[in-house]
């Protein structure tokens, strides 16, 4: 009998919280099939009578056409989150596997850098930028954010060291150097943590606001939520248009959750099983 009650509280707190977390979502997605006098007129919980897909032509087809921002988003968040996981996997197997001098010091002075906030290297990144002239470009949004994370690489480092190391021992008998034991043995078993951070990555870039701003002016290579924000500056009154626009942006990450969720509860699991 205490089992039962403590199983139903812990499902009542979850079904408490799990509202809480999809309410704001569901709102946004209410508001957005609203027109702008149907917002105004009705409380903000009342259902869209009628159901409106306006504010999604104009977000697609319209003259505040939100598809040229996530284009050039796409191709930021691929470039950048592709450089992130090699140079993260290459740098933690090195770390994780290969022996050279000082390489404990190294990793740990390295997986230091994360306790320096953004804010502290923001003005120096954008000088160097600057001085590349790489200002206003694509390779100015991407350039420093594409050469791994020490948080990605503590992660990877700690996953490699896991592996069986006759596992290892059996490719160099065969003849494999690092780069074939990484890439045919090290990879193929940690497809759940590299799942795991490429959903990490791809929302934190997806997400991306305040460098893109910084290193970017005009609309040639503004990113989705530049764009988004500059919505609702714009269109300060107009909160069905925001609403959709804040949809659509949301609605990417949440296709690629649901493709990899095998993989990250998989990774989850092995996680807590060592």
């Amino acid at each position: 009998m205490i089992t039962l009650r403590r199983n139903l509280f812990i499902y009542c707190a979850l079904i408490v919280g799990a509202a809480l977390t999809l309410a704001p979502y569901l709102l946004s997605v209410q508001t957005s099939l609203k027109t702008p006098q149907q917002f105004a007129s009705q409380s903000p919980l009342a259902l869209p009578d009628p159901v409106t897909g306006r504010n999604y032509a104009a977000l697609v087809i319209g003259e505040h056409s939100l598809v040229p921002p996530l284009v050039i988003t796409v191709q930021v968040v691929v470039v950048i989150v592709v450089g992130e996981l090699v140079c993260s996997a290459l740098a933690a197997y090195a770390f994780a596997r290969l022996r050279f001098p000082g390489r404990d010091t190294l990793f740990w002075i390295y997986l230091a850098t994360l306790m320096v906030p953004f804010v502290a290297i923001m003005v120096p990144r954008f000088a160097m930028i600057t001085e590349l002239g790489l200002r206003d470009t694509f390779w100015g949004i991407v350039l420093p954010a594409m050469f791994g994370s020490p948080y990605f690489v503590f992660l990877l480092r700690e996953f490699f060291r896991s592996i069986p190391e006759d596992l290892l021992d059996a490719a160099r008998l065969d003849g494999a150097g690092h780069l074939r034991t990484l890439w045919h043995v090290v990879l193929p078993l940690s497809r759940p943590i590299l799942s795991t951070l490429l959903i990490i990555a791809t929302a934190e870039r997806w997400n991306d606001f305040l460098w893109p701003l910084i290193v970017t002016s005009g609309e040639r290579w503004r990113v989705l939520t530049i764009a988004t924000a500059a919505l609702q500056s714009q269109f300060n009154g107009n909160w069905t248009l925001v609403m959709a626009a804040t949809t659509l942006a949301t609605l990417p990450l949440l296709v690629l959750f649901v493709v990899f969720q095998r993989h990250i509860v998989r990774s989850i699991t092995l996680t807590g099983m060592k």
